[in-house]
């Protein structure tokens, strides 16, 4: 079957365009429909749920990821999905030659789906449970990051953005859906995933075990924002050599730390040249594609010349870019640094690539998914959501590019508070779109 269609029940077989109606000519009898089913939106209870949520520490790689895939569960078994709670086998995932890569040990992992309706299209709503460590401590207003506390508009806690308040709002849009009486003509998955943080691997893990959909929504924060296309991201390693001697007499040594200066200027204009030319979807952004380091570590003693130095960061894959070309790009700027250097003549640097490879993803702007999820939005809170690009990587590299699922993002709170201190999700944000996927998934899937 070729990409984007779906065989009728008359066994034809149709486009995926076919099947996504257009959500700017709804009849009264739809509306109506609609209409309920907004009506029927549990906000009181759809805060509880993410406020519990939040206090689940479901850190990447740790015990409480899979705790808290036991505890959604349960909500979505409350709310009337028919459920699918698996071991994740782990040994011949990781294996996969397709492996999208991790960053953190596992000894066990969840892989959860919670699946409702009849034949007929497929809409996947997808959402990863785990989340970052939380930092420093001190940063964080009330010193807890795990608390659910409500302030200022907004919910709070590691996981509230990025993207538990997502999650939950696919749950109860379809909860609202149920309690409004309303029968679905297609089905709705709900994919709750582990380990989107370090790679993919719940999302990779769920694509395995065979679920596919017609369509698909992930609510990573996005400001109400569409995002059809996700730059990507691929994590390094370089290892800086040096000769150590005494402090006292530090011009007889060669300092790593000041050997990577040379390193440095070359990563920064390496950054310069692979975002001198915009794409469309990425103008808003200075750096569309950036390359920073986030680890720095030197030396092993205060009066000694650092004889070592390790740097660790990522690469951003530019849209259309293949990872190979990513992975090249810098491996030249290295060799030309090594190359340009007597003492890295002798002594290169040496570059490792290792963790998650998130490739970059998309699909066409004007796709009819996009306008599905635009005109909803917009008939509800009266004008259109933006529509660009992400500079990050995300699983909708795995639904689009493995799965074959077209795939945007759109959900509640903004990235920029995304693994940082003080994290949170509006409150108006979660209200506006879980009404959003509600008439969303009603006008994807079809209803009686």
């Amino acid at each position: 079957m070729a990409l984007g269609e779906r065989t009728s029940a008359r066994g034809s077989t149709e486009p995926l365009e076919s099947l996504v109606p257009d959500a700017s000519h709804v009849r009264p009898r739809a509306l109506g429909a609609e209409l309920r089913a907004v009506a029927a939106v549990d906000d009181a209870a759809m805060l509880r749920c993410l406020e519990q949520l939040l206090r689940i520490p479901s850190v990447s790689g740790s015990a409480q990821e899979n705790e808290a895939q036991r505890w959604f569960e349960t909500q979505m078994r409350a709310a009337g999905l028919e459920t699918d709670l698996w071991q994740i086998p782990l040994e011949e995932t990781i294996t996969h030659p397709d492996f999208p890569g991790a960053e953190v040990h596992r000894d066990a992992a969840l892989g959860l789906v919670g699946s409702w309706g009849n034949a007929g299209p497929i809409l996947v709503l997808n959402g990863h449970i785990d989340v970052v460590p939380p930092g420093d401590l001190s940063q964080w207003v009330d010193r807890d990051p795990y608390s659910g506390a409500t302030r200022g508009g907004a919910i709070h806690g590691r996981g509230a953005c990025d993207m538990k308040g997502g999650l939950v709002c696919s749950l109860f849009a379809i909860a609202a859906i149920r309690a409004a009486g309303i029968r679905l003509r297609g089905s709705v998955l709900l994919e709750s995933v582990v380990g989107e943080e370090d790679g993919g691997l719940g999302t990779f893990a769920t694509l395995q075990r065979g679920y596919r959909g017609d369509g698909a929504i992930i609510c990573e924060p996005t400001d109400l924002a569409i995002i059809p296309a996700c730059a990507g991201a691929l994590t390094f390693r370089l290892a800086v050599s040096g000769r150590s001697t005494h402090a006292s007499v530090r011009k007889e040594g060669v300092s790593a730390l000041e050997k990577f200066w040379l390193v440095w200027k070359a990563l920064d204009e390496l950054e310069r040249r692979r975002n001198a030319k915009k794409d469309p979807l990425f103008e808003r952004f200075p750096l569309a594609f950036p390359l920073s380091l986030g680890t720095l570590r030197a030396g092993d003693w205060p009066s000694s010349v650092p004889d070592h130095l390790i740097a660790e960061g990522r690469i951003g894959v530019a849209l259309g870019e293949t990872m190979a070309d990513t992975r090249l790009d810098l491996e030249r700027t290295i060799a030309e640094v090594n190359a340009s250097d007597p003492w890295f003549c002798d002594h290169p640097v040496k570059l490792e690539w290792f963790g998650g490879k998130f490739a970059s993803g998309q699909i066409a702007a004007d796709h009819p998914l996009v306008h599905l999820v635009s005109n909803a939005h917009a008939s509800l809170e009266g004008k259109a959501p933006d529509v660009h690009g992400a500079p990050y990587g995300s699983d909708l590299r795995l639904m689009v590019g493995l799965g074959g699922v077209p795939t945007l993002h759109y959900g509640p709170g903004n990235v920029r508070h995304a693994h940082a201190p003080n994290e949170h999700v509006p409150i108006e944000h979660m209200r506006a779109v879980v009404r959003t996927l509600v008439v969303a998934v009603l006008r994807f899937c079809g209803h009686d």
